[in-house]
This record gives C-alpha cells, structure tokens and sequence, in this order.
C-alpha cells in the first residue's frame, strides 16, 4: 500500500538506486508510473506492506518499506530489482552500476568513475568538502540526516591527499 514518503517512520528500510544519468520528463513518468504500483502491490508473503518511494535530483530513487506489518522478504525485494532491470531496459538507464559516484556540482550531479577518484582529488578537481551522497543508508531517518554529505566524512575520504605532516620553512 502507497504512503506518502514523508509519512514513513525513521526507521523504515531504506533502498536508494543511483541512475548512470538524469531522467526526461517522459523517463521520469514512465519511472513514476512504475514505482508506484510497486508501491501499491507490494506483499510479502501475502500481507500487504506500507510503501514509498521518492525521486531525488531527477536521477535516485528511494524506495522505503514500514516493516512494522511484515519485513520485506527476499521475494519481495526481488520484485523491486526485477521492476528496475525492467525499467533499465526500456529506457537505457543503469541503476546498478556502482563503479561512479555522484557528487554535487554547483546545481547539477555529476558522476566520476570509481578508479579516477584519487587523481581527481589529487588534482584539486575534487575536494573534501564537495557533497557527495552515501547511497549505502538503510532507513529514512539516516537517509534524512547522512545521505548528502561532505566527502572527507565518507568512506571517500581515503582518496584525500595526504599531509606530510612537515611545515614548510616561513
């Protein structure tokens, strides 16, 4: 059963699918349309489960179950991921490619591959402060407090130029 997003409770489970590319508008009705019937048919094991999702920056989807009825189960989890693959194919949009990582640039996402990062940040292209989002949340109250976040605060970090810790003579 569909539930407004911001009706979900904090702690209901959180999925957050990361698209390769922003959404058209018709790309975007046809996610939409989609999702919400997920939404409104979504069991497990038969017993109904409150829902949602929500569409961030024209390219995340968040999909949110209150698992207080039932725990989503992994047939149900299933059909999430069969809805998507579907949608993949219809439209030429990744949702599982998790070699880029999206940060936030001025008003836009922009997505750099995983094996350029450190050099990226090397070159001063990229910088701890730049938001960048943890895809990684399980409920919606993290979700609501840690999603978007500075890079130096996530596991990016580890690409951060290092100090040498020696002062340069005055």
């Amino acid at each position: 059963m569909l539930a407004p997003f911001n009706e979900m409770p904090d702690f209901a489970r959180l999925w957050i699918y990361q698209a390769d590319r922003k959404f058209t508008p018709d790309e975007r009705a046809l996610i939409e349309a989609g999702l919400k019937q997920l939404c409104e048919e979504w069991l497990a094991h038969g017993t109904p489960l409150k829902t949602s999702y929500k569409i961030e920056f024209n390219q995340f989807i968040i999909l949110a179950v209150d698992e207080r009825a039932a725990g989503a189960s992994g047939c149900s989890i299933d059909s999430t991921v069969r809805l998507l693959q579907s949608l993949q194919s219809e439209v030429g949009i990744d949702f599982f490619d998790r070699q880029k990582v999206a940060f936030v640039q001025g008003e836009e996402i922009v997505l750099y591959p995983m094996p350029e990062l450190k050099t990226l940040f090397e070159n001063g292209i990229l910088n701890g402060e730049r938001i960048t989002f943890n895809n990684a949340l399980t409920s919606k109250g993290d979700w609501e407090q840690m999603w978007q976040i500075p890079a130096k605060a996530s596991w990016l970090s580890r690409y951060l130029p290092k100090s040498t810790g020696v002062q340069q003579p005055q």
